[in-house]
């Protein structure tokens, strides 16, 4: 099920990608259900905060009505930084799952774990790794064809 998801992230992470924006996605599911996607949108946008995971969210809160998101889970390509993190513990996500590591800035375990048992309020189940290749492979080549370009 994580991989049928995490597949669904990844078609984010290209249209991410095929804009010009680093190539990760994000969708939320309920109750078996994907009810919320999120691609990144910062230099587009020109805003700090378009991360895949916000825009996620943002759009999971509009549908369900709330600022919690009561048994959901969020599938990203790429492990979380701090800002979405935190913004997954706030509004209340009870599991996450993320494809590759960010040993630069991910906050689920590679630089801090943000999700760590007793830290925050909420507790969120964290799984990393779901189809870890695949998500890595969109990066490496996204940022070696824009170092080819430069």
């Amino acid at each position: 099920m994580e991989e049928k998801f995490m597949k669904e992230a990844l078609k984010q992470a290209k249209k991410a990608a095929s804009i010009g924006e680093t190539p990760i996605g994000a969708v939320i599911v309920r109750d078996g259900e994907i009810i919320a996607r999120g691609y990144n949108k910062r230099e587009t946008k020109k805003n700090a905060l378009l991360h895949a995971e916000i825009i996620a969210i943002n759009k999971a809160c509009k549908k369900l009505g709330g600022w919690r998101l009561p048994r959901c889970e969020m599938y990203v390509t790429l492990e979380p930084c701090p800002m979405c993190a935190g913004a997954i513990i706030n509004s209340r996500i009870e599991n996450l799952y993320f494809g590759a590591y960010d040993k630069k800035s991910g906050c689920a375990g590679s630089v801090i774990n943000l999700f760590e048992s007793g830290m925050f309020n909420h507790n969120v189940n964290v799984t990393g790794g779901i189809t870890e290749d695949k998500c890595a492979s969109i990066l490496t080549e996204f940022f070696r064809e824009l170092r080819k370009k430069k």
